[in-house]
């Protein structure tokens, strides 16, 4: 099943994109549950990866779980 309308995570770089794919995150409402450490232990995830997410995720009013209030 696809992700909804807007909930697509962006393009940031093949071994970033590919590391998500591989791990089962496919849209940016599962990318909101997990906590920066826990992307970055990712390979291929780096910080212009979260820099990217977090704008993403922020356009939908979403934030990433150690972000959250």
């Amino acid at each position: 099943m696809g992700a909804a309308a807007g909930d697509e995570i962006p393009k940031i770089s093949g071994p970033a994109n590919g590391a998500l794919a591989l791990a089962g995150h496919t849209t940016l409402t599962a990318i909101s549950q997990l906590t920066k450490k826990d992307l970055l232990d990712l390979h291929g995830v780096g910080p212009k990866a979260i820099r990217i997410l977090r704008e993403a995720l922020a356009e939908r009013g979403l934030t990433f779980a150690d972000e959250q209030k």
